[in-house]
Order: C-alpha cells, then structure tokens, then sequence
C-alpha cells in the first residue's frame, strides 16, 4: 500500500511518512506494522473525542441508514443539520445565533470573509503577521506568512497585515475596514496567546469604526482550552465565529456564525451570496452534533486545565525552551527545526505520534484528543523525556 500511496496519491510534502494505518481507537493509531501508537495530535486538532469515539460511530450509522445527501445546502430542512445549528446557538453567547455549515475550516474563512464585505459595504480586510487560516485562494490571502503564498500570487487585493499582540497597530483599523480577522490563539506560529487585554482592547477598535471582528477558532473550538471556544477566556463576542476541524469529531466540517441581522445579507442583493453543494450534509451533521453534545455533557472541559499542569509539570528538560500554549493546544519549543524534526521521528519509532507547528518547526505540536487519560499523558511525556535524554 505504501507504495501505491507514493505512486499515485497526491503529495504534499517530499518527506511524507507513508505510515499504514490499520485502524484507530481511543487515543491510539494501529498500524499495519502490528504495533500500537499513542496519539498526541488528534488528527491535527481534529479528533475531539479519540478515535472511532462510540457516540460518533453510532451517529453516522443511523444517519447513513436513513439518507445521505439529498438536495444542496439550505433547500431542506433536515433533521440533523437543524439541531447541531440549534445546539451552537444554545451553547454561545449573544449575539451568535445562526449557523452557515460548510465543508472545511478554510471554505468557512472564505465565506466569513464574504460574509463581512457584504454587510459592510468595505473592501478592506485587515489580519496578521503569521497567521494561518487555510488554502484556498481567499484563506491564503489573508495567511500573514509569505513563504506560503509567493508562489501563489496575485492573491485577493486590499489585505493588511498587523501585529499580534501590538497595542498601536489598532490605529491601522479604519473606517475602511471591512473586517478584522484573528485567530484567538494564532497555531501555526507555535500556539501564541493574546496578551492581557487585547482582545477587548482589538473589539473596541473595530466597534469604534464600525468593522467587524472575526475570530478564527477552528483550532481551539469545541473545548480544546476548557471552554466551548476560546474567546470565551477573554471576555468578548466576535461578530463573525469560525470553527472546523474538531467540531466533526474526526469527519470534514466547518462553519461560520453570526447575528441574524449580519448572516441574513447573505440571501439576498444578490441572492445565493455563498453556495455550497455538501454543506450541511446530514452524516457530518450528525457527526458534528454527537461531538458537541458529548463534549458539553460529558465534563470533558472540566478536566483540561488539570490535564494542561500534569503536560506542564512533566515537560521540563534543558533541551525544552519554553512551552507556549493553552489547554490541550501545546506548543514545546526545542530549539531548532532540525532537532524537533529528529525528536517527532524518534517518538514515532518509540510508538508516540507527535508532530511540528507549520511555520514555526522548532515547535513540538501536542494537541491530544480531549479525552486522553492522565496515565496516557504520563506514558507519552516519558517517551518524549527518553528520546530527550537520548541525544
């Protein structure tokens, strides 16, 4: 199989594994090579609840066992897609309340975006220096890392990039603003968090111009930091909320919320203002809402913080910098791309699945499933502290 995925499988990279999967369950990954390996990054964030999670399985059966795909988004009402878009608007706070589902966090970017220029009237669009909201044209437009997107150009016009963090580069938010975009915590530069007050301090701003804010949350969403999303840390609302990854539990998903009075622009002058064929596809919804369900009845959230000390209190080395990050989103800094590339690989073979921060590869990526045990964290920080002491 490996060679058949080399062959004719698209690639991404000139390194890629090509590790043959068997099957995953829980917080682990079987092979074919006959071995176990916990996993630390969840599918990228992804798998919210583990692997092959019973709720999740059991959802997907009795959705498939009644219709798939029937009619493109927003025609039907059907059942599943209604009551996940019911269960986020019951568990955010105003004034959030409607729900456009699509199929990926970056198609999400994209439609917020969309979403921004229409109710405002405004062109410009302001994000930062090293973010990362996806690959489509739109997300890499306004992904602050130009390495990425050189060779992509020209990409959407009237884009501006500010500093995170960075009090005075608020003044460069204007009444020509159409919106502001931001990742609560930025993840491919190594899981950095806002300072203090910032965030009130970047709502207050865009409120003064009248720009609205947008909050890229398809990292930290569905509980990752110990709350549902992570602006809810900080003590403001986005305009526009988005979210992907581990809100499916493990299936393709994203999303992008706001106001009626904001979303409602969408469907008219003109009609159709984003379009999807398999957004808010019925599996995937069902999918969807068994992971949020689970993880807001189930204390998963309760738990992060304890689990976040015991990653902290165990992960100290000299070979460790710095350990940036919140919740169950963490960010081991070691020092060189090379060496965390070397350790990453070295777990591997010790049958522990880590992984690197897409701009930042001196950064070990931990992002577990939210239901890892406080045993598994002991037994995958013991191998990082072995492969550690090795070199």
């Amino acid at each position: 199989m490996q060679h058949d995925f080399f062959k004719y499988q698209a690639q991404t990279t000139q390194f890629a594994a090509g590790f043959e999967v068997e099957k995953a369950v829980g917080s682990y990954i079987y092979g074919k090579d006959g071995k176990k390996y916990l996993d630390f990054v969840a599918g990228v964030s992804a798998n919210t609840l583990g692997h092959s999670h019973p709720k999740i399985v059991n959802a997907i059966k009795t959705q498939a066992e009644k219709y798939l795909h029937v009619m493109v988004y927003g025609e039907y009402a059907q059942e599943m897609p209604v009551k996940l878009c019911k269960l986020l608007a019951d568990s955010t706070p105003e004034p959030l309340e409607v729900t456009y589902l699509v199929n990926s966090g970056a198609e999400a970017i994209d439609g917020a975006l969309k979403l921004a220029k229409r109710y405002t009237g405004r062109e410009e669009i302001i994000s930062f220096h090293n973010s990362y909201h996806g690959n489509t044209h739109g997300a890499l437009s306004v992904s602050g890392n130009e390495y990425h997107k050189r060779e992509f150009r020209p990409l959407l016009p009237m884009v501006s990039f500010i500093h995170f963090n960075e009090d005075k580069d608020l003044e460069k938010i204007t009444e020509k603003t159409a919106c502001v975009l931001l990742e609560t915590i930025q993840g491919a530069a190594g899981f950095l968090v806002p300072n203090d007050d910032y965030l009130k301090k970047l709502k207050a701003r865009c409120e003064e111009v009248g720009a609205l804010l947008i909050l890229d949350e398809i990292q930290p969403g569905f509980g990752r930091t110990g709350k549902l999303f992570a602006f809810e840390h900080f003590g403001i609302v986005p305009d526009i909320l988005v979210m992907g990854k581990g809100m499916g539990g493990g299936v393709p998903v994203g999303a992008f919320m706001s106001s009626e009075k904001i979303m409602h622009s969408l469907s008219h002058s003109p009609k159709l203002g984003h379009i999807t064929t398999f957004g808010g596809n019925p599996l995937i919804a069902a999918a969807s809402y068994a992971t949020l369900k689970e993880v807001l009845e189930s204390g998963l959230m309760n738990e992060i913080d304890e689990k976040e000390k015991l990653f902290r209190d165990l992960l100290v080395h000299p070979k460790i910098k710095n350990i940036n990050g919140k919740g169950l989103m963490l960010a081991v800094n070691l020092g060189s791309p090379e060496f965390t590339l070397d350790v990453a690989k070295r777990c591997m073979e010790r049958g522990l699945v880590v992984f690197w921060q897409l701009y930042r590869n001196e950064y070990l990526r931990i992002s577990p499933p939210l239901t890892l045990s406080l045993e598994e964290i002991r037994e995958g920080c013991e191998i990082i502290l072995k492969v550690l002491n090795e070199n």
